[in-house]
């Protein structure tokens, strides 16, 4: 098996939040998720913007002050203290360095890393509603726009957690083919691996994505590729829903109305509307369908990332 499908993806994250004290007080905000038990399935690459650009530790706080959609980041005590250019440099140099990376996770709230609804306070101090975007964060995201980035915070959500590492997963099965070049092929078998993953994600985008490529005609591959890619993970970024989740899992047990028993049929319809109704997690219903179709193989459906869009062990699907 070539490296490129056993290596671990890699994931950029906030130093503090891997337990280094580069806060300002000295202190971190270790995840215990990602330190623990995400650690084992990634490579996490920690960066802390504040300490790379000359802040030292302990320092004094930053925050964002300004116009929310383009804020400085000042200091809390020392106003003349202005990093919104280093951390924007720094960002940029940093999302040219971290090319090979799959997916962020950034500190929340923070005014050089969070991503959304950080404090920024008017010239007079009064805090501004709404909130705006960590001045790092942003430049970062800006060379970045297809990759999947996410806050710590929101990582305690079960159905937040999934889609993310999902879509991590999703972004590294595509990065060998983008790296070696793109052939029509390539397009076509991953749109088609991706199927079932898309449609609980975004029906509506998987039918236009698929029409989109079967009018591909001869447009460059590699061109076609990067919009076809952005397209596919702005689509994943939709959480799947229950709905969506049982839409799927009745396409799936289609396949399997010849090869099975009535009582066979009748449990895997029992197991879904228990999914669908809130009674049970969606990994009941899908670890019998799995069952099924290992005695009953079929060739497209064993190519279908839906079945295990990230390793088992994780068990992403037990609380969703």
């Amino acid at each position: 098996m070539p490296n490129e499908a056993v290596a671990k993806p890699k994931i950029a994250i906030s130093a503090c939040l891997m337990g280094a004290e580069v806060r300002y007080n000295g202190g971190h905000k270790q995840s215990s998720l990602c330190s623990r038990t995400l650690v084992d399935y990634f490579d996490f690459v920690p960066v802390c913007p504040e300490v790379a650009i000359g802040l030292g530790i302990p320092r004094e706080p930053i925050r964002l002050v300004g116009n929310p959609t383009a804020p400085n980041a000042v200091g809390t005590v020392n106003r003349e203290l202005d990093v919104t250019q280093p951390l924007a440099d720094y960002g940029r140099q940093m999302a040219g360095e971290l090319d090979d990376i799959c997916g962020y996770i950034f500190m929340q709230k923070s005014p050089s890393c969070g991503l959304e609804r950080v404090k920024v306070y008017a010239p007079n101090g009064a805090p501004q509603d709404g909130g705006g975007r960590g001045v790092y964060a942003q430049a970062f995201c800006e060379r970045h726009p297809d990759l999947p980035v996410e806050e710590d915070g929101r990582l305690n959500d079960p159905v937040l957690r999934e889609n993310f590492l999902t879509r991590v997963f999703a972004y590294a099965a595509w990065q060998p083919l983008r790296r070696r070049g793109l052939t029509r092929r390539d397009l076509i078998d991953f749109h088609s691996r991706h199927k079932y993953l898309l449609m609980a994600h975004n029906p509506a985008q998987y039918k236009a994505l698929g029409n989109w490529l079967g009018n591909m005609g001869k447009e460059d591959p590699d061109e076609l590729g990067r919009r076809y890619f952005s397209a596919l993970m702005s689509a994943l970024k939709k959480c799947a829903t229950r709905r969506t989740h049982t839409n799927v899992l009745q396409h799936l047990s289609g396949y399997l109305k010849r090869a099975i028993g009535t009582e066979d049929k009748q449990e895997v319809q029992h197991l879904i509307g228990q999914y669908r109704l809130g009674i049970v997690p969606l990994v009941v219903p899908l670890t019998l369908l799995k069952h099924h179709l290992r005695l009953h193989p079929d060739p497209y459906l064993a190519q279908q990332v839906y079945l295990q869009p990230h390793p088992e062990n994780l068990s992403l699907r037990n609380a969703i």
